[in-house]
């Protein structure tokens, strides 16, 4: 069975039993600060699952399926064996409110998976597990039970601890309950879980407030594999057509750059860009780990690209719009970091003639100072990995110590000593950067946001997403559309809310920031009409007017790193 063949088998199937389809979300997780990806098909549900969204008014139903594109960063080491995969495809099914009960789950699972119609798999292949109920405040999930039980041609159940068969929460608290496995081969390929309870920040359990959820999720490589009687990942034509290409290098080699270029094209479509932080890191990060077993091999680059959007263009048509972009990224990262081999491999080869293990120290400054990654280090050396790891943190807190008295590193939040001029300077500008952030989504487009900020008594400094330079036209009327609101004199208030909920009526939150339960919400208002100018998550200060900013003045509009704008602006 090809790839577009169970994509459509999948969705026929769910739709024809009343699921709503839901595209993808984007890797970027839109509003949770809790990962850095998306990594799981529920992630962009998790609203509906606690009662924060209404899914009738949304999806018009109380029952959504999908295919989600995934990434997840705790593989990436792995990458190379038969199972570990960073890029991935995960499908789901979603019920909320009891629309669904557990058998109706249990038989969806089954039907799908052994109906000649649908997968075809045979029976005497498939076991199953459920929850024995072992967890304090729960009881044995005898009604999964009683429903595998009655499952024609299953003979192969067992019960299990809440160690594998009980999920969640995400995080200290939130919706979680006992699930059922499915495992073809024993390689599990199908998870059900029944949201029945909320764990609260004790770890205590009560009945969820939104009744029964179904949470379903599998591995669409998994289920390739299953189906098709493959014996690895790599067999499966979204990645075959890759290691085809890569014939002339070692096994290993061929899965990581497979892996590695799948995911780079996928972060590089959702407008992640090679950094040195967060998401731009770990694209950094594959994307010179596959350069690395890459090279001199005569496998150019732009083909692997042109290649992963062949297969998966037709499904996600943004690769085929971000096409030009990702080879451009891709080639100037690729020929920045050939640079970057050839003077720190000279300094390498040259404590190599030494010794050949390379204590934390000594890692982290060829890491430092050349930019040579640890994974090429690794493939030469032997490396005292604790100690590179001690050698980065040291640094990072050093980094972090530089930054502390401006307001870009909360200086005024920790209570960094300013004087109550610049105070009230960096308050005026602070409130500015919120109506700047309106105004570029207002101008530019809405898929605008945050990629950081700095603020100093003399001016401040914004980074967000874009591709190119801003025009003079743009820029003016960005300062216009600022000036206008300041004139206006807005009011600007502050409201503690649960997170789920400052988030469900709409306020942006700056996707790299991590939230606690309860945060603050300052919007700017017109006080006559009610209408909301701008909202978001803050911890401010903010003045109480807009009126109080002055004139909005952009003094520079440049590039920060590729995709990224940056913008710094006077009140004057």
């Amino acid at each position: 069975m090809k790839h577009t063949e169970l994509r459509a088998k999948f969705k026929q199937f769910f739709e024809s039993r009343g699921h709503v389809w839901v595209a993808s979300a984007p890797l970027l997780p839109k509003d949770d600060p809790s990962v850095l990806f998306t990594v799981a098909g529920m992630q962009q549900f998790k609203p509906y699952f606690v009662g924060v969204k209404d899914v009738q008014r949304d999806f018009h139903s109380d029952k959504t399926v999908s295919i989600q594109k995934c990434f997840r960063t705790a593989d990436i080491d792995d990458v190379g064996d038969n199972t570990h995969l960073t890029f991935f495809e995960m499908l789901g099914h979603f019920a909320f409110g009891n629309a669904v009960s557990k058998k109706e789950a249990i038989d969806l699972a089954w039907e799908f998976l052994t109906d000649t119609q649908w997968m075809g798999i045979d029976p005497t292949r498939i076991s199953a597990t459920y929850y024995n109920g072992n967890r304090v405040g729960t009881s044995a999930d005898t009604e999964s039970q009683a429903a595998l039980e009655g499952l024609s041609g299953l003979t192969q159940i067992s019960a299990h601890p809440d160690s594998d068969n009980f999920w969640g929460p995400t995080g200290d608290e939130g919706p979680c309950g006992p699930n059922v496995e499915f495992y073809v081969d024993g390689v599990e390929v199908w998870n059900s879980v029944f949201n029945e309870f909320y764990c609260h920040p004790d770890q205590s359990l009560t009945p969820s407030p939104t009744g029964l959820g179904v949470d379903m999720g599998t591995g669409f490589e998994r289920l390739l594999v299953a189906v098709n009687k493959m014996t690895h990942l790599f067999e499966t034509d979204v990645l075959s057509p890759l290691i085809g290409m890569l014939s002339a290098l070692p096994e290993k080699s061929q899965r990581i750059i497979a892996d590695h270029i799948r995911g780079t094209v996928f972060l590089m479509a959702d407008h992640v860009r090679p950094s040195n932080k967060e998401e731009g890191y770990v694209l950094r990060r594959i994307l010179r780990r596959l350069l690395i077993h890459l090279r001199n091999s005569g496998v150019a680059l732009e083909d692997l690209i042109d290649k992963v959007i062949e297969i998966f263009g037709s499904v996600y048509p943004e690769l085929l719009q971000e096409q030009d972009h990702i080879k451009q990224f891709a080639r100037e990262e690729a020929d920045k970091f050939s640079r970057t081999l050839d003077a720190g491999e000279n300094e390498l080869n040259k404590l190599l003639t030494k010794t050949s293990r390379l204590d934390g120290e000594t890692a982290f400054m060829l890491f430092s100072t050349y930019g040579l990654p640890i994974d090429f280090i690794k493939e030469k050396a032997t490396v005292d990995e604790k100690g590179f790891d001690t050698a980065f943190a040291k640094h990072q807190a050093i980094s972090r110590a530089g930054v502390e008295a401006k307001f870009g590193g909360h200086g005024l939040a920790a209570g960094a000593t300013i004087s109550e001029a610049d105070t009230a300077k960096i308050t005026r500008l602070h409130t500015a950067t919120h109506l700047l952030h309106k105004a570029l989504k207002t101008i530019l487009g809405e898929d605008i946001h945050q990629a950081g900020s700095d603020i100093n008594p003399e001016r401040a400094r914004f980074d967000f997403n874009f591709e190119r330079k801003l025009t003079d036209a743009e820029i003016k009327s960005v300062e216009d559309w600022v000036n206008d609101k300041i004139r206006c004199g807005f009011q600007v208030t502050k409201d503690t809310l649960p997170y789920d909920e400052a988030i469900a009526k709409g306020a942006y939150a700056f996707f790299k920031e991590k939230y606690p339960d309860m945060v603050d919400v300052y919007t700017i208002y017109n006080g006559n009409s009610g209408e909301v100018i701008s909202q978001e998550l803050c911890g401010g200060p903010h003045v109480a007017d807009s009126s109080q900013l002055g004139t909005f003045k952009i003094i520079k509009e440049q590039s920060s790193s590729a995709g990224i704008r940056r913008i710094k602006a006077v009140l004057e």
